[in-house]
């Protein structure tokens, strides 16, 4: 058989389409895409922001719809905390994100959050589930991580991420560890570019790499990878699309043989000079298994990357048995989610995580009244998207404020006569919500100020509530203790 013949045989076509993870538009599936997984396909990337997600019931409906036609991988973010897609992305979600979970260091709570996260996936039929972030936050201002770190201690992150993988896999879905070799000691974000991690082995087998090797030692079924520049290791290039990153690094240091996943390719840390195709064929070389596309990129993309993987095979870039290794990877990771028993349901746990989480420093006004909630303006990263966050559902007057001229005199104003709570979200990355809130003190310091991001700036003079996250669950929780519900 000559290389052409490999290259096109029917047999190497479906394995590369056993390594895509595209997505789609909508809440029903399309044709193209039913046909792609009748050829092979190795299943979908579902996005809240596509309308995959609108409701529990019709995303039930959708993946019965995808299996009817193969024997897909389901796979969501669904981290609970900022980061939610089943629901939440309208409410917010009723479990509290990792920062929260670290907070209270209970890797048995941890463990059932997930396990209750795990399970309410499997009943509307997603299989995988690209969470925790076991990233191990110690830059401050990294701007896509954050609360959805357990913390910045290597120890601490690994005894959660060992139980988030324990949890989630008890409900019968695949967790999957991200972002290898590590996300969390960055200022910038890999959705826009290429993050610098200047650390050598050393230092990763100190900090990033630990929470990963607890993870694969508790089983986990997946591993991301973030397209993060380590020179150490990588010399330059994308961890997803190093050799060194995945082949030498994951599988022969660490030891691991699961399935390796890339965080979606369309992000400018892996695509954004090369294409998709070609970042997709040098992330297979590289050693990864499967390939998450993005949320944009549907049946034009897999056709253009099954082009590019089929030309790596014909002119020896790629080899057939790399495809037949992947192959093999996911084939076991089916055969493990195949008749998984189903877990309860277990809500209670996010709100007991949220409650316990919660953290005070000085003694809670007695107000004569509802106090006026002002809500800071936050933007959220492109990860958590707009997710609603806030008291409001509980103070039905709560202002937003920018921090612009003349907001706090309009705020103390509306004040007059009640007490006055000011919300903020990663304060310490935010100048207008640090000066509007230092006005506000300066003039009322009976202000009470609630950080539902990570609580890194802390006004002295304030009353000061953090709850380690702007959940659902969370913002229950303060409102609670501040006596608004």
């Amino acid at each position: 058989m000559t290389t052409d013949d490999i290259a096109t045989a029917p047999d190497i076509a479906r394995l590369a389409r056993g390594t895509l993870l595209p997505s789609f538009p909508g809440a029903t599936a399309p044709r193209w895409l039913l046909d792609e997984l009748e050829a092979g396909l190795a299943g979908v990337t579902l996005f809240a922001l596509t309308g995959n997600v609108p409701s529990p019931e019709s995303l039930a409906a959708l993946t019965a719809q995808l299996r009817k036609a193969g024997d897909p991988f389901v796979a969501i973010d669904e981290e609970g905390g900022d980061v939610t897609r089943l629901g939440g992305h309208r409410s917010g979600s009723p479990y509290p994100g990792n920062a929260a979970l670290g907070a209270v260091d209970d890797p048995e709570l941890t463990r059932r959050v997930y396990r209750s996260l795990g399970a309410e996936l499997a009943e509307v039929g997603v299989n995988v589930n690209f969470a925790p972030s076991v990233d191990v936050n110690t830059a401050d201002d990294n701007p896509v991580i954050g609360t959805r770190s357990f913390g910045s201690d290597p120890g601490l992150v690994a005894r959660h991420a060992a139980a988030s993988v324990a949890g989630t896999q008890e409900a019968g879905v695949a967790a999957c560890a991200k972002h290898f070799p590590g996300h969390g000691a960055t200022v910038d974000d890999s959705h826009l570019s290429v993050p610098l991690v200047d650390a050598g082995l050393d230092l990763l087998e100190r900090r990033e790499l630990v929470p990963f090797r607890a993870a694969i030692e508790a089983g986990t079924g997946a591993v991301m990878t973030g397209h993060l520049n380590l020179p150490a290791i990588t010399r330059g290039v994308p961890a997803t699309l190093s050799p060194e990153a995945i082949t030498g690094l994951l599988r022969e240091r660490l030891g691991y043989q699961g399935v390796i996943v890339t965080d979606a390719l369309d992000m400018e840390g892996a695509s954004g000079a090369i294409g998709i195709p070609e970042a997709s064929v040098r992330a297979l070389v590289a050693g990864a298994d499967l390939l998450c596309l993005g949320p944009n990129e549907h049946a034009e993309t897999v056709r253009a990357t099954l082009a590019a993987i089929g030309g790596a095979v014909r002119t020896g870039r790629l080899s057939p048995e790399r495809l037949r290794d992947a192959a093999e990877r996911t084939g076991r990771l089916r055969e493990w989610l195949a008749g998984r028993p189903p877990a309860a349901v277990d809500r209670a746990a996010g709100l007991e995580g949220a409650r316990r989480a919660v953290r005070v420093r000085g003694a809670l006004p007695g107000w004569n009244g509802a106090p006026l909630v002002v809500e800071t303006e936050s933007a959220g990263n492109i990860a958590v998207g707009p997710t609603p966050w806030g008291l409001h559902p509980w103070a039905p007057d709560a202002v937003r404020a920018d921090g612009a001229d003349g907001t706090a005199e309009r705020v103390l104003k509306d004040a007059a006569g009640r007490g006055l709570v000011v919300v903020l979200r990663d304060a310490h990355r935010h100048a207008g919500q640090r000066a509007l809130t230092t006005a506000l003190l300066t003039a009322r310091p009976d202000t009470v100020v609630v950080e539902m991001g990570l609580p890194v700036w802390r006004p002295e003079s304030a009353v000061y509530v953090a709850t380690y996250g702007a959940a659902a669950a969370n913002a229950q929780a303060a409102a609670e203790l501040l006596g608004l519900c």
